[in-house]
């Protein structure tokens, strides 16, 4: 209840006061643009966390310890710093080597390559943690049905897992969409930038900084809500198996 009190106040300071009411037409041009690089930062980032963790659970060794490097690497190193890294040094590089002008790659996209990369790792932790509940007794009934090991994990493995990825990686969107944030240092015109650049050209920071809180707490307030009811549905669901055991 004070939450929602706390976010009512802060909207109707940022709608229906007039000089708050002037930030928000500044700041909240960037909503589109933020939610833009999130959802496709999420996308980028689920077929390459998906692509590592089938590299951990392989039984090559080569590719176990490669996603292993991946993985501790990203998850070893704080993220702003790796933003400038990837944004500024690695997509330039690998362009280059492509034979791409790196200067034709907005800073959108380096800052969307950026958080794919390094949200990759931790959402390869989710699905080997998604693969690994499921029972070890699952894997031998498919065998011994018939099916390849890899078929096995296509039609048997990857369903049942997927009821346990589907909360932790609601929340790594919501991560990404707070993270987003840092992309403001690349100059990438999300709501962080341009609230900074209506702080600084009106020196107006109250209106500014309390707009910018208004428009992320309820961005992430409604993703929580969808959360929330997809987490319902999934225990809703489990519910009878539960009861049989």
């Amino acid at each position: 209840m004070l939450l929602v009190l706390i976010v009512g106040w802060l909207g109707w300071l940022s709608l229906f006061t007039e000089r708050y009411r002037d930030a928000w037409d500044r700041i909240a041009v960037g909503i589109g643009f933020t939610i833009r690089t999130t959802a496709l930062a999420f996308v980028i980032s689920l077929a390459l966390g998906l692509l590592l963790a089938l590299g951990r659970i392989s039984r090559n060794v080569v590719l176990r310890n490669v996603a292993r490097t991946y993985i501790e690497f990203i998850r070893g190193v704080p993220i702003l710093p790796l933003i400038f890294f990837l944004a500024l040094v690695v997509v330039p590089d690998v362009a280059g080597w492509l034979g791409f002008d790196n200067r034709s790659i907005s800073t959108e996209w380096r800052g969307v390559i950026a958080l794919a990369i390094i949200y990759g790792a931790y959402i390869a932790e989710v699905f080997r943690g998604g693969v690994q509940s499921v029972p070890r007794g699952q894997t031998e009934a498919g065998l011994s049905l018939g099916l390849s090991r890899r078929a096995t994990l296509r039609r048997v493995i990857f369903p049942q897992a997927m009821r346990a990825v589907i909360p932790p990686l609601g929340n790594d969107f919501i991560a990404i969409l707070k993270d987003s944030s840092l992309l403001s240092v690349l100059a990438v015109g999300e709501v962080t930038l341009r609230a900074r650049q209506y702080a600084a050209g009106s020196f107006r920071f109250r209106e500014s900084y309390v707009v910018l809180v208004f428009i992320y707490v309820s961005l992430v307030l409604v993703l929580s809500f969808a959360l929330g009811r997809i987490e319902r549905r999934l225990r809703g669901g489990e519910q009878p198996q539960e009861a049989h055991h």
